[in-house]
């Protein structure tokens, strides 16, 4: 086929594996389901559309650049911090485990399959890796408590390259077949172990530090930078010695991920879309080039291989791997089941098929073949059922609940108390001791440090909140924190407090999926220090309705909605900084006010007004459509 059939072929590849898992993250699916599918589907044993032969050698080109790039990218996703938390069973993973997996697919191929012991060998060390390809969509949609799901993403970042590398070190001593190779390929091991250690974690230093510096790489060229340096990265350690660029690569992305703080966030999700587009491409193409008829003949001794796998090699890895830590047996159990193989397996197995077809070894289509029979299999019934496991044996993650609240102060311990009456769980973030003092004194739960660390928001859990809230003086902070929250822990309500004369407005919070708090703008500072001085009153008011406007007719541009007995308060600015509507009573529960918020008739509301203002701010809550709850406003439940 000429080059435009080549071009047409990666463009149907690209389409077609995003469509694929677009549709998956609709209908719930692992995408690597419908993306198998898809490759078989178009391919020569479907409508023959993808044939990826024509590509030649640019296939394995592209393969290789793609794995260190989606490599880079899991590894960005790793957090120092809670790897640390967990760094006993993880650590015995990526080594004891790997080799208890290497060990236990190379017997079960022997036995079941029939193999001699090298191309068995070669199967053991090829299945150790597991994937973040995989693991990271199944936990999306089946999350676990945290330290499960750290532990399985950990592992199926670092096990990649050893995989790969154990992978490539087993082949060099099957092609050699004797002694002397296999003494050579263990020295081959640790100058590809130590090479790829040493260049990636130098590397992702070098380049943290150019990507932290403001004036060195000009703003929005980080991202395309940080690519190129990546692919000189892999390319240059690739070129002293094989597959010690893809641990180079994966090393460099945990550095970078946890030293760069300025352009993180922008960097993960240019990593992430391209990683989604790479991993379309792939396992279209790869699962094209396989052909049903091999998988089909593997018969019953390549599903015993396979079972073998899941049922004995993975628990044996496991218990091993686990043993002495602090792991619940439920845990363990959930461990032992989830270890689908991902897009890793499916390219080296590409690559190493064809290098053996050329070297005239036996078994070459067969090996194949089987790699692809376990991805199948451990994705869709791992991945698909591991909700359904998880849910059975009690480790899912809790549901969201509680508000974590950016700011130990007066007026954040005005609202704070109110939820609180509520029957809501509040807890702070601070970065001054004194103020951490303070939430102490009044019972709730702080975490001292800086808020805009990802360490400090673990720390506060924030992967189990259900909101948090920005209340500082500082806009750009309170925006910052809201950011920081939904990017890196999923929280689904992010408010934040603004004034009327920050830098921070209510559009620029919308853009970011914030809402601004409280029915306006407020100075903080200043009702800080009217909490301070005692010259706050909390009372509870009902929401009546505003009076209904006049009839306008359509033809002068009357908004039938804006006739209903409701009112989005804080979707504008109060004319009055005589009062905050700190919370309304929405069912059976206090929740913030907010922007976002919809008042309907007889709602309660609990409102700070300053006292020596009182009568000014009871006259502006009157045209607001607020009475007090009582003849006399009366105080909030706080």
């Amino acid at each position: 086929m000429d080059h435009a059939g080549s071009a047409l072929i990666f463009a149907l590849a690209l389409g077609t594996g995003v469509l694929a898992q677009v549709a998956a993250r609709h209908l719930r699916v692992p995408s690597i389901v419908l993306l198998l599918g898809t490759g078989v589907a178009l391919g020569p044993d479907g409508l023959g559309w993808i044939r990826p032969e024509a590509l030649g050698s640019g296939l394995f080109d592209l393969v290789r650049l793609a794995v260190a790039v989606i490599l880079f990218e899991g590894g960005l996703n790793l957090e120092l911090g809670r790897l640390r938390r967990e760094s006993a069973p993880i650590r015995r993973l990526v080594t004891t485990g790997a080799a208890i997996t290497a060990v236990g697919g190379a017997l079960a191929s022997h036995w079941f399959m029939g193999w001699d012991w090298y191309l068995a060998a070669l199967f053991g060390a090829l299945v150790v890796v597991t994937g973040p390809t995989v693991i990271r969509p199944l936990l999306r949609f089946a999350p676990l408590r945290a330290r499960l799901s750290t532990i399985l993403e950990a592992e199926g970042v670092l096990i990649d390259p050893v995989g790969a590398i154990l992978a490539a070190v087993t082949l060099e001593i099957v092609l050699g077949a004797s002694l002397e190779s296999f003494q050579q390929g263990v020295v081959d091991l640790l100058l590809r172990l130590g090479l790829g250690a040493g260049a990636g974690v130098g590397f992702g230093f070098a380049l943290g530090l150019v990507l932290r510096g403001r004036r060195i790489v000009p703003e929005g060229l980080e991202n395309i930078f940080t690519l190129g340096s990546v692919l000189v990265l892999y390319e240059g350690c690739e070129a002293v010695i094989g597959e010690s660029g893809i641990l180079a690569v994966t090393l460099a992305g945990v550095v970078v991920g946890n030293l760069v703080k300025r352009v993180g966030s922008e960097l993960g999700d240019f990593e992430e879309q391209l990683t989604v587009a790479l991993i379309g491409v792939l396992f279209v193409l790869l699962s094209a080039d396989v052909r049903v008829a091999e998988v089909v003949a593997l018969g019953a001794g390549g599903l015993a291989t396979v079972a073998a796998l899941v049922l004995v090699v993975r628990p044996l890895d496991v218990l091993a791997s686990t043993l002495g830590s602090e792991l619940e047996a439920r845990e363990r159990a959930l461990l032992c089941w989830v270890a689908p193989r991902g897009v890793v397996a499916a390219a080296i197995a590409s690559l190493f098929a064809g290098v053996l077809e050329s070297a005239g070894f036996e078994g070459s289509r067969e090996f194949r073949a089987l790699v692809f029979l376990t991805i199948a299999v451990t994705v869709v019934v791992q991945g698909g059922t591991a909700p359904l496991v998880a849910h059975a044996l009690g480790v899912s993650a809790p549901p969201r609940q509680g508000l974590v609240i950016l700011g130990a102060e007066e007026f954040a311990f005005g609202l704070a108390e109110v939820l609180r009456a509520g029957g809501r769980e509040v807890r702070f973030v601070d970065s001054s001791p004194g103020h951490c003092r303070a939430a102490e004194e009044r019972g709730f739960s702080v975490v001292y440090g800086n808020a805009l660390s990802l360490r400090t928001l673990a720390r506060a859990r924030l992967e189990q909140a259900e909101a948090v809230l920005g209340i500082t003086a500082n806009d750009e902070v309170n925006s910052l924190f809201a950011r920081e929250a939904r990017d890196d822990f999923d929280v689904p309500e992010s408010y934040v407090a603004i004034s009327s004369r920050g830098a921070v407005t209510a559009r620029i919070l919308e853009k970011q999926g914030s809402d601004v708090l409280f029915d306006g703008p407020k100075e903080v500072e200043r009702w800080n220090v009217r909490f301070r001085h005692g010259a706050v009153r909390v009372a509870t008011f009902r929401w009546a309705g505003k009076p209904e406007p006049p009839e306008v007719s359509d033809e002068t541009g009357g908004d039938a909605e804006a006739r209903e007995p409701r009112e989005r308060l804080g979707a504008r600015e109060t004319a009055s900084d005589t009062f905050v509507v700190l919370a309304v009573a929405v069912g059976d529960r206090w929740t913030p006010m907010h922007a976002g918020l919809v008042l309907r008739p007889d709602v309660l509301a609990s409102v700070a007004i300053h006292e020596p203002d009182e009568a000014t701010a009871l006259e502006t809550l009157r045209e607001l459509g607020f009475v007090p709850h009582r003849e006399e406003p009366a105080e909030a439940p706080v």
